[in-house]
């Protein structure tokens, strides 16, 4: 029997988290059932309206947001509002395989790359491992905006 499975976070602001990694994963964020988004439409926009339009009060209406891989492969990605600000180190996080095949400074390059872009999209650079074959060929950990910490692998 085939599983499937989402990722869910919790969040503070679960819309401006959601488009943090749309961007890093290249997913995207559904619209509503039944809404036929226009190319280059805003999908957080029409969800804005969607939930409006069912009287949804306005203070609820980023409660809740979702990512989808474009491609159908990876698992979906849900943002669930909490109260609650994030109290401590992840006992669960995510690494983005980037540069798997590589090795050596090519791998850390590409790295180094990839983590001044999501440091621009608003992640915060935490620490590198350096290579130490054959235990590990090296890493840097970021936290999200939210501080939720992931790896660039």
């Amino acid at each position: 029997m085939r599983r499937e499975f989402q990722v869910t976070v919790d969040a503070h602001d679960p819309a401006a988290l959601s488009v943090f990694w749309r961007d890093v994963l290249g997913y995207v964020i559904p619209g509503p059932p039944g809404v036929q988004l226009a190319e280059g439409a805003d999908p957080l926009e029409a969800w804005d309206e969607f939930l409006a339009g069912l009287g949804v009060p306005e203070g609820y209406r980023n409660t809740r947001s979702a990512l989808e891989d474009p491609q159908g492969q990876g698992p979906r990605v849900f943002f669930q509002q909490v109260p609650e600000p994030k109290a401590g180190k992840n006992r669960l996080h995510l690494d983005i395989r980037v540069a798997a095949e590589l090795r050596g400074d090519e791998r850390m390059s590409a790295l180094e790359a990839e983590a001044d872009r999501l440091v621009a999209l608003g992640a915060r650079r935490l620490h590198r491992e350096e290579p130490a074959p054959p235990m590990t060929f090296g890493h840097i950990t970021l936290a999200d905006p939210e501080g939720n910490e992931f790896c660039l692998d």
